[in-house]
């Protein structure tokens, strides 16, 4: 459960907050569900296991190829994020609509979006720590030989945005049920949707079972996030990628917060 200790009025917080006590909004809402995160041990569990599992996936074929660069380790993580990720959003609106306590949390004098943004920041700074614990395999790579930053770089920003997205989707579907364990299947469930509608064998299956269609080219072409990711991993950084990442990622924050608005009424 949420720790109840931070609710507290907010500055400036009567009538339409101004952009200050917007912030301020965020940085209640993010610093309570953080705390809740390590009070809880979850982000123990999580790190330690993300960290472990990405960099030995890493290692394990490092010692096959040689090769001084990460793409092995970008390539892993579409499969890897889709359980991941469910662990950490399952808990965000189930535990606090079984425990009664969003009711507690929406009658503070914030916004809704400002909630929900606060418990996404907080979940993607948990995100964000865990993928530090990947750094050394960077740091590794430089002292072997001369990888190309630039496409590290790259590959992380796109995986920094395909987490968002998965971790906006999870917050939407734990924003519907009382159930953390049905979150987390339904949740890792589309985030594998997301990923296999990417898979060149999926897309072959759906073109051939409606040619009319072509629903697998559809759906590849507009709703899987792998041909996006797959140009940030190659360096390619394209508008068209970040739109449809940070777009998605923000319509469904956006969902979240008109499904709470009703609880909230």
């Amino acid at each position: 459960m949420s720790p109840a200790g931070t609710q507290r009025s907010l500055p400036g917080a009567s009538g339409s907050p101004g952009f200050p006590s917007f912030l301020e909004g965020l940085r209640v809402v993010a610093g309570r569900e953080v705390a809740a995160y390590f009070d809880s041990k979850i982000a123990y569990v999580f790190v330690i296991a993300f960290v472990v599992l990405a960099n030995w996936l890493f290692m394990s074929r490092f010692f096959l190829t040689g090769l001084v660069d990460m793409t092995a380790f970008f390539d892993s993580m579409p499969l890897l994020l889709p359980f991941f990720i469910p662990a950490v959003t399952m808990r965000l609106w189930a535990e606090e609509r079984k425990s009664r306590t969003i009711e507690l949390l929406l009658t503070l004098p914030i916004r809704t979006f400002q909630a929900v943004l606060g418990k996404f920041l907080a979940a993607f700074l948990l995100f964000g720590l865990a993928l530090l614990g990947t750094l050394p395999i960077v740091v590794m790579l430089v002292w072997l030989g001369d990888p190309d930053l630039g496409l590290i770089a790259s590959g992380y920003l796109g995986l920094l945005l395909m987490g968002a997205l998965f971790l906006s989707a999870g917050m939407l579907i734990s924003a519907l049920s009382c159930d953390q364990i049905v979150t987390f299947v339904v949740s890792s469930l589309v985030c594998l949707l997301f990923v296999g509608t990417g898979n060149e064998w999926a897309v072959a299956l759906l073109d051939g079972l409606s040619p009319s269609l072509s629903a697998g080219t559809f759906l590849y072409e507009s709703f899987s996030v792998i041909p996006h990711y797959d140009a940030f991993v190659r360096g390619l950084i394209g508008l068209s990628a970040l739109i449809h990442m940070l777009g998605l990622s923000l319509l469904f924050l956006w969902i979240t917060a008109q499904i709470l608005e009703r609880v909230r009424e």
